[in-house]
């Protein structure tokens, strides 16, 4: 696998949480999220991304959403539960991409806002201040976003990734 050849990285929010009274980790999926999630699922698939990997928070509701999404997918890539991904900032979120093997070609990352649309923004080379000036997209639940980049994931930094496509349950 070569590093001159472009990775690609979907960045994933969980699907729409239930409010019951547990602790926001403990927080499962809405029976819309359960939608949401088997739907972004199949867009998922549509966009032909063969992934190697999928990193996914440990909370309650983004292994819901994986579980329901992946059922959908051709391949089932090698699935790593990551407590890191719980409520990080997109500084945190590179730190953990950056821990990527290389052997990766394409990974999906499924956490959290405002991490992951955070990190889109960062990524794409967009301040805050540039996306809220250009029509920053929403990440509603169950929202993902596909970037692509070259190097190694060593190399992922903010401004090296551009932003190829953006689906929303909402549109």
């Amino acid at each position: 696998m070569s590093v001159a050849e472009p990775r690609r990285i979907v960045l994933f929010r969980h699907a729409k949480a239930d409010w019951p009274e547990v602790p926001d980790h403990e927080r499962p999926l809405a029976e819309r999220g359960r939608k949401d999630a088997a739907v972004a699922g199949r867009k998922l698939a549509d966009t032909g991304i063969p992934f190697d990997l999928a990193l996914c928070s440990t909370a309650t509701r983004t292994r819901e959403t994986w579980k329901l999404a992946v059922q959908e997918l051709p391949h089932r890539p090698k699935t790593v539960y990551e407590e890191r991904l719980y409520e990080a900032s997109p500084g945190e979120l590179i730190a953990v991409l950056n821990e990527t093997p290389d052997d990766a070609q394409n990974a999906l990352l499924i956490g959290h806002n405002p991490g992951v649309q955070g990190l889109t923004d960062i990524l794409a080379g967009r301040s805050a201040a540039d996306a809220r000036e250009g029509g920053n997209r929403e990440f509603h639940p169950a929202a993902f976003a596909v970037l692509s980049f070259t190097g190694s994931w060593k190399s992922l930094e903010p401004g090296a990734a551009t932003l190829l496509d953006h689906w929303d349950p909402s549109e």
